[in-house]
Protein backbone atom coordinates (compact mmCIF):
# COMPACT_ATOMS: atom_id res chain seq x y z
CA UNK A 1 0.00 0.00 0.00
CA UNK A 2 0.81 3.44 -0.98
CA UNK A 3 2.22 5.96 1.63
CA UNK A 4 0.45 9.30 1.61
CA UNK A 5 2.55 12.34 1.86
CA UNK A 6 1.80 15.22 3.38
CA UNK A 7 4.08 17.41 1.29
CA UNK A 8 1.90 20.24 -1.36
CA UNK A 9 2.60 19.45 -4.77
CA UNK A 10 4.89 22.91 -6.25
CA UNK A 11 1.81 24.22 -7.74
CA UNK A 12 -0.08 24.72 -4.56
CA UNK A 13 3.19 25.34 -2.82
CA UNK A 14 3.93 27.93 -5.21
CA UNK A 15 0.34 29.76 -4.84
CA UNK A 16 0.53 29.23 -0.89
CA UNK A 17 3.53 31.16 -0.62
CA UNK A 18 2.24 33.88 -3.05
CA UNK A 19 -0.84 34.43 -0.79
CA UNK A 20 1.08 34.82 2.11
CA UNK A 21 3.51 36.81 0.49
CA UNK A 22 0.39 39.29 -0.57
CA UNK A 23 -1.19 39.13 2.99
CA UNK A 24 2.00 40.19 4.33
CA UNK A 25 2.27 43.53 1.62
CA UNK A 26 -1.60 44.37 3.05
CA UNK A 27 -0.54 43.82 6.25
CA UNK A 28 2.06 46.23 6.71
CA UNK A 29 0.68 48.51 4.15
CA UNK A 30 2.73 47.94 1.21
CA UNK A 31 2.66 48.25 -2.50
CA UNK A 32 4.47 45.22 -3.46
CA UNK A 33 3.58 45.35 -7.20
CA UNK A 34 6.38 43.24 -8.80
CA UNK A 35 6.49 42.08 -11.99
CA UNK A 36 6.67 38.42 -12.28
CA UNK A 37 8.24 36.76 -14.90
CA UNK A 38 6.58 36.51 -18.37
CA UNK A 39 4.67 32.90 -19.48
CA UNK A 40 5.58 31.20 -22.02
CA UNK A 41 2.71 32.27 -23.72
CA UNK A 42 3.32 36.02 -23.30
CA UNK A 43 5.09 36.43 -27.15
CA UNK A 44 2.38 34.57 -29.10
CA UNK A 45 -0.89 36.38 -27.46
CA UNK A 46 0.38 39.76 -26.77
CA UNK A 47 2.80 40.02 -29.24
CA UNK A 48 0.43 39.33 -31.98
CA UNK A 49 -2.46 41.35 -30.11
CA UNK A 50 0.11 44.54 -30.48
CA UNK A 51 0.84 43.97 -34.33
CA UNK A 52 -2.93 43.98 -34.61
CA UNK A 53 -2.82 39.83 -36.08
CA UNK A 54 -5.55 39.15 -33.62
CA UNK A 55 -8.98 39.35 -32.13
CA UNK A 56 -8.80 42.82 -29.32
CA UNK A 57 -11.03 41.36 -26.59
CA UNK A 58 -10.07 43.42 -23.47
CA UNK A 59 -11.56 40.96 -21.23
CA UNK A 60 -9.58 38.31 -22.15
CA UNK A 61 -6.31 40.10 -22.30
CA UNK A 62 -7.12 41.96 -18.63
CA UNK A 63 -8.13 38.09 -17.27
CA UNK A 64 -4.37 36.76 -19.55
CA UNK A 65 -2.26 39.54 -17.73
CA UNK A 66 -4.15 39.49 -14.28
CA UNK A 67 -3.21 35.62 -14.46
CA UNK A 68 0.05 36.03 -15.36
CA UNK A 69 1.24 39.00 -13.30
CA UNK A 70 -0.93 39.67 -11.14
CA UNK A 71 -3.54 42.44 -10.69
CA UNK A 72 -2.78 45.80 -12.48
CA UNK A 73 -1.14 47.88 -10.43
CA UNK A 74 -2.81 51.64 -11.81
CA UNK A 75 -6.07 52.39 -13.50
CA UNK A 76 -5.09 55.61 -15.81
CA UNK A 77 -6.17 56.75 -18.93
CA UNK A 78 -8.69 54.48 -19.99
CA UNK A 79 -6.59 51.29 -19.19
CA UNK A 80 -5.44 49.21 -17.01
CA UNK A 81 -1.37 48.75 -16.54
CA UNK A 82 0.27 45.82 -15.68
CA UNK A 83 4.20 45.79 -15.10
CA UNK A 84 6.01 42.92 -16.55
CA UNK A 85 9.17 41.34 -16.62
CA UNK A 86 9.53 40.14 -20.67
CA UNK A 87 10.37 40.68 -23.65
CA UNK A 88 9.25 41.08 -27.41
CA UNK A 89 11.53 41.05 -30.75
CA UNK A 90 14.42 41.27 -28.35
CA UNK A 91 13.31 44.78 -26.59
CA UNK A 92 12.64 44.38 -22.81
CA UNK A 93 8.66 45.21 -21.83
CA UNK A 94 8.13 46.52 -18.65
CA UNK A 95 4.62 47.95 -18.73
CA UNK A 96 1.54 46.50 -20.87
CA UNK A 97 -1.79 48.16 -20.24
CA UNK A 98 -5.13 46.82 -21.61
CA UNK A 99 -8.65 48.96 -22.32
CA UNK A 100 -11.28 49.94 -19.72
CA UNK A 101 -15.03 49.63 -21.07
CA UNK A 102 -14.81 53.81 -20.21
CA UNK A 103 -14.35 54.62 -24.18
CA UNK A 104 -15.54 53.23 -27.56
CA UNK A 105 -12.05 52.23 -28.40
CA UNK A 106 -10.47 48.95 -27.21
CA UNK A 107 -6.70 48.14 -27.18
CA UNK A 108 -3.25 46.73 -26.04
CA UNK A 109 -0.01 48.36 -25.49
CA UNK A 110 3.25 47.87 -24.25
CA UNK A 111 6.38 50.18 -22.89
CA UNK A 112 9.86 49.35 -23.82
CA UNK A 113 13.31 50.17 -23.19
CA UNK A 114 13.75 50.83 -26.50
CA UNK A 115 13.45 53.95 -28.52
CA UNK A 116 11.09 53.59 -31.39
CA UNK A 117 13.98 53.90 -33.94
CA UNK A 118 15.28 50.82 -32.56
CA UNK A 119 12.21 49.08 -31.81
CA UNK A 120 10.87 49.29 -35.21
CA UNK A 121 14.06 47.59 -36.06
CA UNK A 122 13.59 44.82 -33.67
CA UNK A 123 9.76 44.06 -34.98
CA UNK A 124 10.61 44.19 -38.83
CA UNK A 125 14.12 41.38 -37.80
CA UNK A 126 11.89 39.09 -35.33
CA UNK A 127 8.16 39.49 -37.23
CA UNK A 128 8.79 40.74 -40.19
CA UNK A 129 6.65 43.73 -40.04
CA UNK A 130 7.57 47.30 -41.69
CA UNK A 131 6.31 50.65 -40.38
CA UNK A 132 5.95 53.34 -41.82
CA UNK A 133 6.70 57.20 -40.07
CA UNK A 134 3.56 59.28 -40.46
CA UNK A 135 5.22 62.50 -40.89
CA UNK A 136 8.52 64.62 -41.10
CA UNK A 137 8.48 65.18 -37.89
CA UNK A 138 11.40 65.08 -35.15
CA UNK A 139 9.10 62.43 -33.34
CA UNK A 140 6.64 60.50 -35.87
CA UNK A 141 4.43 57.82 -35.05
CA UNK A 142 4.95 55.03 -36.70
CA UNK A 143 2.55 52.66 -37.96
CA UNK A 144 2.29 49.14 -39.97
CA UNK A 145 -0.23 48.09 -42.73
CA UNK A 146 -2.08 46.00 -40.06
CA UNK A 147 -2.29 49.36 -38.40
CA UNK A 148 -0.16 48.55 -35.12
CA UNK A 149 1.25 51.93 -34.02
CA UNK A 150 4.76 52.80 -32.67
CA UNK A 151 4.88 56.02 -30.81
CA UNK A 152 7.31 57.69 -28.66
CA UNK A 153 6.96 57.85 -24.65
CA UNK A 154 9.63 60.33 -23.28
CA UNK A 155 12.66 58.14 -24.10
CA UNK A 156 11.54 54.76 -25.03
CA UNK A 157 8.52 53.46 -26.90
CA UNK A 158 4.92 52.99 -26.98
CA UNK A 159 3.40 49.98 -29.23
CA UNK A 160 0.08 49.25 -29.35
CA UNK A 161 -2.63 48.38 -31.65
CA UNK A 162 -6.19 49.91 -31.32
CA UNK A 163 -9.35 49.13 -32.95
CA UNK A 164 -13.34 50.70 -32.42
CA UNK A 165 -15.00 48.15 -30.48
CA UNK A 166 -17.89 46.04 -32.47
CA UNK A 167 -21.19 47.06 -31.85
CA UNK A 168 -24.02 44.67 -31.22
CA UNK A 169 -26.35 44.10 -34.03
CA UNK A 170 -28.79 46.86 -35.04
CA UNK A 171 -27.05 49.69 -34.09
Amino acid sequence: MEELSNERPPVIRHQARTVITHLACAALGLACAHAQAAPSTFGPVIGSALLCRSQLDNAYFHAYLTQAFGPSYKREGGAYWFRTDASLWGAKVREVMVSDDSSEIVFVGAVTDSTPEELEKSVRAHAGVPFRAQDGSAFPLRKSNPGSTIAYMNDKSKIYCAKFKPQPPGR
